[in-house]
């Protein structure tokens, strides 16, 4: 019992009179994945004709047993007396072990029926996370102060978009899916798919985000290759294929960051930036001491300039630069003595500073009129 392909001469001449019955499907679209169609009697009789379309698979049914099945477009003639012939294209393999494990038995027919199958790839799936997904963000890394090793920033993301899919088992589909229905629709098996897809998605986030892909979270959208590979390779859709079912395409339209993940990347930048502006501030304060300590002529005036951007700081920078004063440390000391030379207050006999000296001898730090310098602790008496 099988299909034997028509003449294309013969579909608009005189033989098209002699099919006792002429059996096809319209375009299922994009939302019926299977139909069934048989004659009015549910008896398929010899000579009759089957049409398939592009797109289409057509699977012959009867009892619930596979006849014959073909996936290649045209025109056929039902021939009991024929074994199958599997016009199949691309799933010749598949027929022959539907058939191999549906064989009719040689019963008497009681309903044969044309299951036609929807081929083509079935476009504008919608999906969208519920609940915020976690993702590691390499594009926000954290330096851990103990080890130097750096972290990702974890943040919390809604992702939303589209995807595609196609029959590529028809045995499988039927036998798990669509049974022999008389129509079975894409809305009947997406809520289901839905949740599997995000499931794999999942899966496909916690792949992008390790320390070997890296992928920024604001780049997901773009990613679309990489994702889709990575669910290919780590087979994160196989409850899905196990029904016969692949998924072609797969697009993330838009992510979104959750309040908090906001508020961490906030003050990640935030932080990013005031680190910069301090690392910069810090530098000129060092190089200020530096050029103070260095200038006998301009000592004084240098060390003034440099108290006084420390104390626009805050002091947050008086400590860092410390280092580089007490480098320099000899080079003030000499400043220090010549601008007071300079200025008619000789040193004292002894090292002691002379009267009036506004300058610390030790250190050149102004005295202030104390008794004691407030940086070295000399006595200024």
């Amino acid at each position: 019992m099988g299909l034997i392909k028509a003449a294309v001469s013969a579909v608009g001449s005189t033989l098209h009179d002699q099919w006792k019955e002429y059996i096809k499907c319209d375009d299922l679209g994009n939302d019926i994945l299977m139909k069934k169609v048989s004659t009015p009697n549910g008896i398929i009789s010899k000579d009759s004709a089957i049409q398939v379309a592009t797109g289409q698979i057509a699977v012959i049914f009867q009892n619930g047993q596979i006849l014959d099945a073909t996936a290649e477009e045209g025109i056929y003639t039902f021939d009991q007396s024929t074994s199958p012939s599997f016009f199949a294209g691309q799933f010749g393999e598949v027929f022959k072990e539907m058939w191999t494990r549906f064989t009719y038995g040689g019963g008497v027919a009681k309903e044969q029926a044309v299951f036609y199958i929807n081929a083509k790839e079935i476009m504008d799936n919608k999906f969208g996370t519920p609940a915020p997904i976690p993702f590691q963000d390499w594009s926000h890394p954290i330096p851990n102060q103990m080890t130097g090793a750096m972290s990702p920033l974890r943040v919390e993301v809604k992702c939303f978009g589209k995807y595609t899919f196609k029959i590529t088992d028809p045995s499988t589909f039927m036998s798990k899916i669509a049974g022999t229905a008389d129509e079975y629709r894409k809305e009947d098996l997406c809520e289901q798919m839905r949740s599997e897809v995000i499931g794999s998605f999942q899966n496909v986030l916690n792949e992008l985000g390790n320390s070997e892909h890296k992928v920024p979270v604001l780049e997901l959208p773009s990613a679309t290759d990489e994702i889709k590979t990575t669910m290919d390779q780590k087979v994160f859709d196989q409850p899905i294929r196990d029904r016969g079912i692949s998924i072609v395409g797969f697009i993330v339209e838009s992510v979104t960051l959750d309040e908090e993940s906001n508020k961490k990347i906030d003050n990640y930048e935030l932080s990013s930036n005031t680190h910069m502006q301090q690392g910069t501030l810090v530098g000129s304060y060092a190089e200020a001491v530096k050029d103070a300590a260095n200038n006998p002529n301009g000592a004084a005036n240098g060390f003034v300039g440099v108290g006084m951007m420390n104390m626009a700081s805050g002091g947050m920078i008086g400590g860092t630069a410390q280092g580089v004063f007490q480098q320099n440390q000899a080079a003030p000391v000499a400043a220090a003595a010549g601008v007071a030379t300079a200025q008619g207050a000789a040193p004292a006999a002894g090292g002691a500073p002379a009267a009036g000296a506004k300058f610390c001898p030790e250190c050149g730090t102004p005295t202030n009129g104390a008794k004691f310098c407030s940086n070295c602790g000399k006595s200024l008496m």
